[in-house]
């Protein structure tokens, strides 16, 4: 999972990204890596591990991962290289989707790149790059579509219709995703890499006083009667908290965000919040060498979820031996769960569920 973190500047989003990388250079169970100088890979929060790891005795437990990608500098003319406006559209196009960092908190010692605090602006000077990016990259297609056309095969008409219809709504400065298309148009849409198109999350950056009163301020409600209209979440975070919660050892967060009244950082509901708008799942694996946690798309059957594994599992998939986490953790051990009937077999049709404590069995 790959995720783009996007805002204009001073609205906390280069505070949140050195949240992140900090708290991934102190993830015990997967070593933090900096693959470029503004990309950096964290654990996703998973307990199952660790009460399965208490169960196993394993060598080693591996939580799946998430990327995130530090989108800076996009700002008025993105779209035409203002900013190293190219290289940040690039990285967006990449990403899986995006979390846009929109500050609602007013603060006299960081001035706003527009001089006041406008959630609404922000998020429309954001937008208008991403549109304007996509409608030359959909005039482009266009005209490539136009000069097939002359070959006299129907299905070029018919994507040139289309590509109108995508151009028709970014002129009506609507973003893609807001389009109803069927699945052979997601399909195209999803080979076009339009940025409008990928899912986007809110993160109303507020401030400490605001997170831990529990009460929503103005910028925050605006901007969730926005998100509302076009289908999208908002996520409230401090990212001033968040830093200074990926400094401290894990007893140490927990006494903090007691103090502060929270249950779970904003970074680890930020992942599950991602989780939720890509449709993913996690899927396990247990036994005394590993346990680990793998990441699916919602609806993957099984021989596809062990083709995560190895390529050799799906191709020479035989059967899957399951048995729900709940159950299992419930029962004490993976033998007291055969013993009550509560291990199944499953063939090549069966949907994966998330928590499922997975075998794969398979011959090549």
């Amino acid at each position: 999972m790959r995720l783009g973190i996007v805002g204009l500047p001073n609205v906390g989003k280069s505070t949140l990204f050195n949240a992140i990388t900090k708290a991934g250079a102190e993830c015990a169970n997967y070593p933090f890596c900096t693959i470029e100088p503004n990309v950096g890979i964290v654990a996703v929060p998973d307990e199952r591990l660790d009460k399965l790891a208490k169960m196993y005795s394993p060598e080693k437990v591996t939580p799946t991962t998430v990327e995130f990608v530090d989108i800076a500098g996009l700002v008025k003319g993105a779209s035409k290289g203002e900013g190293l406006g190219n290289k940040f559209l690039s990285h967006i196009r990449e990403v899986d989707a995006i979390i846009h960092v929109v500050r609602c908190f007013e603060d006299g010692n960081i001035v706003h790149v527009d001089g006041s605090i406008g959630p609404l602006r922000d998020i429309e000077t954001i937008n208008l790059e991403l549109i304007f990016a996509d409608m030359e990259m959909i005039e482009k297609r266009m005209d490539k579509t136009r000069k097939m056309l002359k070959s006299g095969d129907k299905k070029f008409q018919e994507e040139l219709e289309f590509l109108e219809s995508i151009k028709e709504t970014l002129e009506r400065g609507l973003p893609v995703r807001s389009m109803d298309l069927s699945s052979d148009q997601k399909n195209m849409v999803d080979q076009l890499f339009l940025l409008t198109s990928k899912p986007v999350l809110y993160a109303a950056n507020v401030s400490e006083d605001d997170l831990t009163s529990g009460t929503e301020n103005a910028y925050v409600a605006e901007l969730k009667s926005f998100a509302g209209k076009e289908g999208s979440e908002v996520m409230i975070i401090c990212a001033k908290i968040e830093e200074e919660i990926a400094q401290l050892d894990d007893t140490e967060k927990q006494d903090f965000l007691g103090e502060l009244g929270l249950s779970e950082s904003g970074l680890d509901r930020l992942i599950r919040a991602s989780y939720k708008l890509l449709g993913l799942i996690s899927y396990l694996t247990a036994g005394p060498q590993e346990v680990r946690a793998w990441t699916i798309v919602k609806g993957t059957k099984a021989p596809q979820a062990a083709g995560k594994i190895h390529s050799d599992f799906e191709r020479g998939f035989i059967r899957a031996e399951i048995v729900a986490y709940d159950e299992l953790i419930q029962c004490g051990s993976y033998n007291t769960c055969k013993e009550k009937g509560l291990v199944r077999s499953e063939g090549k049709e069966y949907v994966m569920q998330d928590g499922d404590v997975t075998l794969f069995r398979f011959n090549v």
